[in-house]
Parts: structure tokens; sequence; C-alpha cells
């Protein structure tokens, strides 16, 4: 599933004329685009999707999203380790460095 999460963000660099941002999603930091919202600043709030910043959110509204998000779960789904989450989908464990499957090593 892809989520319109909300982030908030650190700084802001132009790249090859692009304004671009890096934005903390609850403790998870993405680069951004900023062309939506070129008028976007540091410290500010917005809600992102697919990399994109699309509207600007104010703080309390982020972070009761961010905390709702992560007590359901799906901050894990949206920015978790992928081979972690397809292992889980599958239902095989992720196994180890050296194959051994995790739960086998505890």
């Amino acid at each position: 599933m892809c989520l319109a999460v909300p982030g908030r963000v650190l700084d802001i660099e132009e790249r090859d004329g692009t304004r671009m941002a890096t934005v903390d999603f609850g403790g998870v930091v993405k680069e951004v685009c900023l062309e939506y919202l070129p008028d976007l600043q540091v410290g500010e709030y917005a809600i992102v999707h697919v990399g994109f910043a699309l509207q600007r959110l104010d703080e309390e509204s982020a972070k009761q999203t961010l905390e709702l998000f992560a007590t359901l779960g799906m901050l894990q789904e949206e920015f978790g380790d992928p081979w972690e989450l397809a292992a889980e989908a599958g239902g095989a464990p992720l196994p180890a460095g050296d194959g051994t499957p995790v739960e086998a090593q505890q």
C-alpha cells in the first residue's frame, strides 16, 4: 500500500534545477521533491506521496497522524525493509547472512 505520509522538512537544496528536501517521517528520513510546494520552508510539515510533497500540514495534525500510523504498524509497512516485508508476506522467516532462518538463531 502506498500512503501519503506527513513529514517534517529538515533541509532544502536545489539539485539540477529541482527544489529537494530531506524530510523526517517519524524517524525515517527520505529525499522529497518540493516542486508542488515551492514555498515550503525548513521546519514545516507536508503530506508526501511517492516522493512528492503535496500539501502543507500543521505540526499537531502531522504528529497525530504519524502516531496513529505507527500504532497501526503502517509506517513499518510503508518504510520497512523490503526484504523483511517480502519474507513475511511469503510466510517464510527472513534468513540471516549465513542462510540460517532468524528464528533458528534465537
